[in-house]
This record gives structure tokens, sequence and C-alpha cells, in this order.
């Protein structure tokens, strides 16, 4: 149990692994030169997370929370580094990402209350956590984005009856690719 999440990510197929550098690359090349140097790392993390959330997701239809403990983390030492160099600036950047964890935490906790657990837990957990690197100008669009494609796909596979209208669909992969689309947008 103690490194389940380590042992998921070393049993991905070579495919899965090879995606992430690939998007990573694209970052850099699309972005890094009008980019600051933490905005750039904050996007690159948020997309690496994102993208094991996804991949895990869609083969165990969960979300583990030592995933978003270690985003937690990772952006706790991000912003402690930036606290130390540029205090004026991190503390801008400070209150929009704890604004964009209240709103993104806060309006999965409202549909995970009424759906009656039909959202997953570490959805909740994960958008909150991804409030952190998207602020409070990136996480709602990652939330629309991410749940009209959940949504439509959704109705897709119910119309080609694929699935019933009460089974589950992994969300992480179109939040995460909300997350991508409002990253490469922005």
């Amino acid at each position: 149990m103690k490194n389940m999440l380590i042992k998921e990510i070393r049993t991905l197929p070579i495919p899965y692994i090879l995606g992430l550098p690939i998007i990573i690359i694209m970052l850099v090349v699309l972005q890094g030169a009008q980019t600051e140097a933490f905005d750039l790392l904050r996007r690159s993390l948020l997309i690496i997370f994102g993208y094991i959330a996804a991949v895990i997701d869609v083969r165990s239809k969960r979300i583990p929370n030592k995933l978003v403990i270690t985003m937690l983390i990772a952006w706790v030492l991000i912003m402690t580094s930036i606290i130390i160099a540029d205090i004026e600036y991190s503390i801008n950047r400070l209150a929009d990402s704890v604004l964009g964890f209240a709103l993104g935490g806060g309006i999965f906790v409202l549909v995970y209350a009424i759906s009656r657990k039909g959202l997953g837990g570490g959805d909740v957990k994960f958008m909150a956590a991804s409030g952190l690197y998207l602020g409070v100008g990136g996480v709602l669009p990652a939330i629309f984005i991410g749940t009209v494609l959940a949504a439509l796909v959704g109705l897709v596979l119910i119309l080609t009856k694929k699935i019933k209208r009460k089974d589950p669909i992994p969300l992480a992969p179109f939040l995460f690719a909300g997350v991508l689309i409002t990253i490469f947008l922005s």
C-alpha cells in the first residue's frame, strides 16, 4: 500500500509514458520564451500531475490521495522558493492560488454533495489542488472545458450503448484535457 502510487506509475505502458515528455516539450517550445520561469515550472508540474491522475483514473477509476498530497507538497516548495526570491510577487501569486484552490475545491465539493457521491472524492481533491496551480482565472475555464468534454463523451457513449446511464466514467482525463487547454490558451 505504501508504494502503490510508484508501482502504478512503473506499470504504465510505454506509449502512456512517452506522451508526457511530448506535452512538456510542446509547452516549453510554445510558451518558454514569453513565460516566466516560475509559471513554466508551475504549468509543467500541473501537466505531469494531471497526466498521472488521468492515466491512473482510466486504469483504476480513482485518483490516489498520495498523488494529490504530492501536488500540494510540490506547490508549497515552489511557493516557498518564490517567497524567498520575490516577496511582493509571491503575495499576489499566493492569494490567487488560494482563491483558485477554494474555487476549484468548492465547486467540486458542492457537486459531490448534490450528486450524492456521483462525483469521486479524488476528483474533488484533484481540482482543488489544480486550483493552486491555475489560480482563479485558470481553474474556472479548466473545470468548464473538462466537464463539457466529459458530458459530451458520456452522451456519445450512452447513445452508442457502450455504457448505461448509471455507469461511471473516469473524470480525470477530461479535467486534465480542460487543464491542458487552459494552460495552452493562456
